[in-house]
């Protein structure tokens, strides 16, 4: 049984810990952060046409954001409707009188405001990152009355009575699936209707690429035909439906198909009175574009949301990766695909921000250098593209990001053959960075007292410096290898070697495959993992850091602060780990946890993770990093593991890929590290996310305004209320008869209304 005195020490370890904290990883807490976004100065700056621009823009991607609640759980556009008209028509100081006259106590008012920040700040009840449930931390029949009782309530009683009894039980509901998005068995998710399995997605894949579709738009919902034999709808995103359309591009595939002995009906008009809004607005901001690629940009997004085109939202990601340093920079569309369990249909997301010159001009410097510094990565040059399309790189201040969260730096567009062939484009979110990612000292878990104020000086610039190296040379490096449609690879196959096995290259991505589809549920976080390597490597090329100003002791603390990070976060990743489905909820956090196992397995003493006791008298931990095994351990153990990503990558080697980095992501109560326990400490101690209050614009005459809130919850709540004044009530509407028209998706098994 291999070595049970050890294992069983684990298995007390985490008993013990695991009984007082086992709600609390369901529950937003009352004393949450809550950061304002920055965007004065930077919005002060444009002028009154570009102000336009950034404001219609703005209306889109928080209109297309709405979208998020509809993929995200089958109760989640109920939620928040019913949230709207309760703050729409009391603010949050009003609605506090009427909770304290029904009897809560003010810290379950908070409570209830704070989860309300939170549905609105993930755009549904899930988190956004962890994909992990939260719940109000208030007796549901208190809130209950708070809302059957307010103003809402009174001036529509019927209405608020029936989002309530669609959505009350399902808000408070841990029932096991609904605990964390997933498919089948393993969750709750909206991409997909409630039947549907691990073996429907993988076959739905198959069909989209035989059919030289995108999933990127798309949902999928399985019924059965007149013989009982399993059907599938497969709806893509559109404005247009069923009614006959001149359009060439999408009408031919608007139709019933057999495949594999089973039938899938193609159908668009997924979100359909959502993205109409979304369209006008880009039409309006059209009129407002700096030159014509923004202009061929918006029109190709309006044709592709219109249709249902993902091939319309890549030309029109072409326009955009040719507008080179725009003072308003944006993106829109079905973009990231971290959330749907089979890893392809992208989540609704949008952004508005404007360029920071100061900062951006490192970013610059480091993309100057970009060519020289790829020949530093460990797989050899036919691993690497044939040309480095040298893409912008700028920070920017975020003026509105609409979706499930805000990252602290992007990398797009997501499409393989546009980022091999034309280019891409990265930002780093300068004013989001500020914010989201600042550490207090008494909040910061894990680390020994001699690293904590080295860390807190250092964790910013670092953070700076890896964001940096990891979007544009972790995403934008290495090759795809690629056979075309007419069998043309885009390789010598007969002279690339692999240089893991030294032999030829045996396979590739034929034509219509992709990263995405092939790789599936681990293709985002096997990336995030590439590019977190990445960073971590380059970061000790010295180049690197004199781009960002860093020379002698300052950058020997910036590689050490860049590295302990990464290995804290490694641990902290726990948090996203579920061991009841031995599943990872979080891409970015799995990524960090496989690169903390590569160097643990380095061994030297490079790093060490020891068990302790709190002066709380609870489980603890400290992390250790031994900075002087940092180049003489760490890289060459970082250098073999990065070798072997980028070549199971470059060459579609799913099994060995798979292998490889589940291995890795694999989390065990084996000695010596004992993750399982540690897990249980990790919640113990954990800190929950902050919540991020973004400004709104408001046109008043044809002069842009800019609305800005305080950082509380009740501050984010305002924010939304005040987000849509004309058309709150019909968004509303819209939402539920949406949510309505598929509740029968999700009704069997999990009991679901």
């Amino acid at each position: 049984m291999g070595e049970p005195e050890a294992g069983s020490e684990c298995a007390i370890g985490a008993a013990a810990a695991a009984g007082p904290m086992a709600d609390t990883q369901y529950i937003l807490p009352n004393d949450i952060g809550v950061s304002s976004l920055d965007c004065r100065e930077a919005f002060r700056l444009l002028s009154p046409t570009e102000r336009l621009y950034a404001h219609h823009l703005s209306r889109a991607a928080w209109y297309g954001g709405l979208a998020v609640l509809l993929q995200t759980s089958p109760e989640a556009p109920y939620i928040y409707a019913l949230l709207s008209r309760l703050f729409r028509t009391q603010d949050p100081e009003e609605l506090r009188q009427h909770a304290l006259a029904e009897g809560l106590t003010e810290e379950e008012y908070q409570a209830f405001l704070v989860y309300t920040a939170g549905v609105y700040s993930n755009m549904g009840n899930y988190k956004s990152f962890g994909d992990t449930k939260f719940v109000p931390n208030l007796p549901k029949d208190k809130l209950e009355r708070v809302i059957l009782g307010s103003k809402a309530a009174q001036q529509h009683p019927e209405a608020v009575r029936g989002l309530w009894q669609t959505c009350g039980e399902l808000m408070f509901s841990l029932e096991p699936r609904l605990r964390h998005l997933g498919l089948g068995k393993e969750g709750i998710t909206t991409y997909f209707s409630g039947d549907c399995t691990m073996e429907d997605a993988k076959l739905a894949q198959d069909f989209l690429d035989s059919q030289n579709l995108s999933a990127y738009n798309t949902r999928l919902f399985k019924g059965a035909d007149q013989d009982g034999k399993p059907c599938y709808e497969v709806r893509l995103a559109s404005v247009l439906g069923t009614e006959p359309a001149s359009d060439s591009e999408m009408t031919p595939k608007l139709k019933s198909h057999e495949f594999r002995g089973r039938r899938f009906r193609v159908t668009r008009g997924d979100y359909a009175p959502i993205l109409h809004k979304v369209v006008e607005q880009l039409e309006k901001a059209k009129t407002y574009a700096a030159n014509s690629h923004q202009e061929q940009m918006l029109a190709q997004y309006v044709d592709s949301f219109t249709q249902g085109s993902i091939e319309a939202h890549k030309r029109g990601s072409r326009f955009w990766i040719q507008d080179k340093g725009p003072i308003v920079e944006s993106y829109i569309g079905f973009i990231e695909s971290y959330r749907d369990p089979f890893g392809s249909r992208g989540e609704f997301e949008g952004f508005v921000a404007m360029v920071n010159k100061a900062v951006s001009a490192k970013f610059e410097r480091l993309a100057a250098s970009a060519e020289h510094l790829l020949r530093e990565l460990p797989w050899p040059p036919a691993f690497e593209k044939d040309k480095f399309l040298s893409p912008d790189f700028t920070s920017l201040d975020v003026l509105a990001f609409a979706g499930s969260g805000i990252p602290a730096g992007i990398n797009i567009p997501n499409y393989d053959d546009l980022r091999q062939t034309e280019g891409f484009k990265n930002v780093s979110l300068g004013n989001v960075l500020a914010v989201a990612y600042a550490t207090q000292r008494e909040k910061l878990t894990f680390l020994e007292e001699e690293d904590k104020d080295l860390y807190i000086r250092w964790k910013g610039p670092s953070f700076d410096v890896q964001v940096g190296l990891h979007e544009l040379l972790g995403h934008g490096s290495g090759k795809l290898f690629m056979q075309d449609e007419k069998g043309a690879l885009n390789f010598d196959q007969k002279t690339v070697i692999n240089p893991e096995t030294g032999e030829q290259v045996q396979s590739w991505y034929r034509s219509g495959e992709t990263w995405d589809s092939k790789f599936s549920a681990i293709a985002s976080s096997y990336e995030e993992c590439r590019a977190e390597s990445v960073g971590l490597y380059l970061c000790l090329h010295p180049r690197v850091l004199e781009i960002f100003g860093f020379e002698g002791a300052d950058a020997e603390d910036v590689i050490y602060v860049n590295w302990l990070n990464m290995v804290r976060a490694g641990l902290l990743a726990l948090e996203f780990y579920t061991p009841e489905a031995s599943s990872w909820r979080q891409a970015h956090m799995q990524a960090r946890f496989v690169i903390l196992r590569v160097l643990l397995e380095a061994g030297e003493g490079l790093v060490t993770i020891t068990p302790t006791t709190g002066s709380d008298g609870r489980p603890d931990a400290r992390v250790r990093l031994d900075r002087g095994k940092i180049r003489s351990v760490g890289k060459p153990a970082l250098e073999r593991f990065l070798r072997r990503l980028q070549v199971l990558k470059s060459t579609g080697d799913v099994s060995g890929g798979r292998a490889l980095y589940e291995g890795y992501a694999a989390v065990t109560d084996a000695p010596p590290e004992c993750f399982l326990t540690l897990r249980d400490t990790v919640l113990l101690r954990k800190e929950a996310r902050k919540l991020i209050v973004q400004p709104n614009t408001r046109l008043e005459g044809s002069e842009v305004q800019l609305l800005e809130y305080e950082a509380s919850a009740a501050g984010l709540i305002r924010s939304f209320s005040e987000r849509f004044p004309e058309d709150g009530p019909e968004l509303e509407e819209i939402l539920t008869q949406l949510a309505t028209a598929d509740a029968h998706f999700w009704k069997a098994p999990s009991g679901q209304a």
